[in-house]
């Protein structure tokens, strides 16, 4: 009896045979699945790396554009953009920072009022390092602005006074359409004080505000404390030259007498009528003084006042001057030596009038008189302000040559 062969032999090798051919495949698959896999972690975890650096870069560039805003040095920019990213990740061995106020690239190239910060690191490789063993470099770039949403009429830049700026006795000021701001992180950086009155859109101080007397803001629901400092608005601003040497003549001619600008080493006392031509005064030597009954005129005019030198009006004098519309001195009427000390005394009768910015960065400034500029147009940058005088002030000046002087900013990021 003959036996039929088993039908299964040939399916069996078959079978084998396909599951060799597999096992081969998967064997040579593997690498290529497992470097597939290694890439694509490596590469989220690279994203992942370039996100983190990202946002310490914006924080940096945030940092650093608080610290323009109020006026800091360049050291000072960047130490506060270094100790923001190193904050938020960024660790600087291996890493590279660099800060640039205004950027170098980009839309806001040549912007004053804005900041670019770039940030380098090095993160490690993991499936590329068998093909290189140096380490990925990776790098990102963020840009932020400071707007301004209100500007100052009044700002002192003392950093500790207290009383920073300070209205007392009957005084009455209304500042029409912008700020008082104080730099001073005293607790009553600002002070209101007995019966004075003061109106303003806002007050603002990088400490507190004492309100002992009558407040009134338009422009916010309450004083604004603990805020970034405000810069010095004319920081920039060149010292004059003296020029020609200038002596105003002995006794009291009759008429008006006309005084030509230029260097006064002994001061310039004023009695009588006079009249100031337009130009540039560098006062040294003596003090710019304003006797009683003195009727002073002058137009397109800045009063320089060397260190040494303050300027004393006295109450009954009428004065009226103003600063010169365009040029380098541009809205500037007086200009206090940045190393210059004492007070300065502004006074008159309620007639007078002075248009212009009244600039004492290290001195203080007695506003006295009951009076401002044409349409208001009288602000006072100083160390400290302290005000007794009735005084409407405006902020809308630019038709007189006068610089916004920037008091509410925010911080943006746009880059």
């Amino acid at each position: 009896m003959s036996r039929t062969p088993h039908r299964a032999a040939p399916l069996l090798r078959a079978w084998r045979n396909e599951r060799g051919n597999a096992a081969i495949l998967f064997a040579l698959a593997t690498p290529v699945l497992l470097g597939g896999a290694g890439l694509a972690v490596e590469t989220s975890f690279d994203y992942l790396s370039h996100s983190h650096l990202q946002s310490a870069a914006d924080a940096a560039a945030y940092a650093a554009a608080i610290e323009s805003m109020g006026g800091s040095d360049a050291a000072t920019i960047r130490a506060a953009a270094a100790q923001q990213a190193g904050a938020n990740g960024w660790a600087s061995s291996g890493g590279a920072l660099t800060v640039n106020n205004p950027p170098t690239s980009g839309p806001n190239a040549g912007a004053a009022n804005a900041v670019e910060v770039t940030l380098t690191s090095t993160t490690p490789r993991f499936f590329t390092a068998f093909f290189t063993p140096q380490p990925l470099r990776i790098g990102v770039r963020s840009v932020a602005i400071t707007q301004t949403a209100a500007n100052a009429c009044i700002l002192a830049l003392n950093k500790t006074a207290s009383q920073a700026v300070n209205f007392q006795g009957n005084t009455t000021v209304n500042l029409n359409g912008c700020d008082v701001v104080s730099d001073s992180v005293a607790t009553d950086g600002i002070n209101v004080w007995g019966s004075s009155i003061m109106s303003a859109d806002c007050a603002m101080s990088s400490g507190g505000v004492a309100n002992h007397g009558g407040m009134t803001l338009s422009g916010c629901s309450s004083p604004i404390t603990q805020a970034p400092r405000v810069a010095d608005p004319f920081i920039n601003l060149p010292t004059p030259t003296p020029g020609q040497h200038q002596n105003i003549p002995n006794g009291n001619p009759h008429g008006v007498q006309q005084l030509q600008p230029g260097s006064y080493n002994s001061g310039m006392t004023l009695q009588g009528s006079v009249n100031l031509q337009a130009g540039v005064y560098y006062v040294s030597g003596g003090g710019f003084n304003i006797g009683s009954n003195a009727v002073v005129t002058g137009s397109d005019v800045t009063i320089y006042l060397a260190a040494g030198a303050n300027v004393t009006m006295n109450g009954s004098a009428t004065v009226t001057l103003s600063a010169p519309s365009s040029g380098t001195y541009s809205g500037i009427l007086f200009f206090g030596a940045r190393n210059g000390t004492g007070i300065n005394k502004f006074n008159g009768t309620p007639t007078s009038q002075m248009t212009g910015d009244i600039y004492f960065p290290s001195q203080e400034v007695d506003y006295q008189g009951n009076f401002s500029g044409q349409n208001g147009c009288t602000h006072v940058v100083a160390d400290t302000v302290q005000w007794t005088g009735n005084s409407n002030i405006a902020v809308s000046c630019a038709n007189m040559g006068m610089t916004p002087i920037p008091a509410r900013q925010a911080v943006k990021l746009v880059e």
